[in-house]
């Protein structure tokens, strides 16, 4: 049986319980819905979608897929918020490490995400499978070249 978006983000709760997130079961099924037949989840975690350590509501479920990145969140009483990234569309991330907690910046072509109260140890190991992911998807596009 394959892993669903909230069995990996389950994951990486019990290994980085620091992380700030709430309603995780209700923001997983959000991207389990919007997920294609021919997606595998590569990686999942759970982080506030802004740039405030004090806004602590803002939960937002990440999955990294075979096809592209993925941002769900649940809204409490009705509708969801949910955005997808496609390698073409991604330009850059940041990490910061603060005492506590550290923060996610991903640059695409379109937004600024802000991705914060990440439990630090989690930090190098999410930049590591967005990179590596984005590079290897990267490879496969046509380079362009200058005219």
């Amino acid at each position: 049986m394959e892993d669903t978006v909230y069995q990996k983000v389950r994951e990486f709760k019990n290994k980085y319980p620091m992380t700030i997130s709430w309603r995780l079961k209700a923001h997983s099924k959000i991207i389990q819905k919007h997920l294609n037949p021919d997606e595998q989840i590569i990686y999942a975690f759970a982080a506030q979608k802004n740039d405030n350590p004090l806004d602590i509501i803002t939960t937002n479920v990440v999955v990294i897929t075979n096809k592209r990145i993925l941002l769900g969140q649940k809204r409490l009483l009705f509708g969801y918020f949910f955005s997808a990234i496609t390698p073409d569309m991604f330009n850059d991330i940041k990490v910061k490490m603060g005492i506590i907690w550290g923060k996610i910046y991903i640059d695409t072509i379109k937004e600024f995400i802000k991705l914060s109260n990440i439990q630090k140890g989690a930090l190098s190991e999410i930049e590591t499978v967005i990179s590596d992911y984005v590079m290897e998807e990267k490879q496969k596009y046509p380079k362009k070249e200058n005219v």
